[in-house]
């Protein structure tokens, strides 16, 4: 009987000790994006400033995808969504104000500039009507 306690006494010591380790392991953070996305836009930067939703690609000649997200972008254009392709070989000042270090960036901005959706790299056409 008492090797049945000792043994029981062990177990339970393995236990809490266990228990206080694997309190003590913190989760892993979650992934944080590398790049940049701007929160905000000033609508004046870009082209009617008066349209309801702004969706701005920014690209650069040299990037084989953003032929394709630029495409996409434009077929939202629109009375109510202005789309802006910003060539960052053209308009560098705009990647600059707006922090872009990673092409093709696209955000949909409603009438203040609040920037509701963000993607960086290659979208879905669906991901980006959704979108707006």
């Amino acid at each position: 009987m008492t090797t049945t306690l000792l043994v029981a006494v062990v177990v339970a010591a393995l236990a809490v000790l266990a228990a206080q380790f694997l309190r003590r392991q913190k989760p892993e953070p979650p992934t944080q994006t590398p790049w940049t996305v701007p929160a905000q836009l000033d609508r004046h930067d870009f082209a009617r400033p008066d349209a309801p939703w702004l969706v701005v690609a920014f690209t650069s000649a040299t990037c084989e995808a953003c032929a394709s997200t630029a495409t996409k972008c434009e077929v939202l254009a629109s009375d109510f969504v202005s789309v802006q392709i910003v060539d960052y070989q053209a308009d560098k000042d705009l990647h600059k104000r707006y922090g872009i270090d990673a092409v093709p960036t696209t955000v949909v901005a409603d009438a203040h500039g609040v920037v509701r959706a963000s993607f960086v790299g290659p979208m879905s056409a669906t991901d980006l009507w959704a979108a707006v």
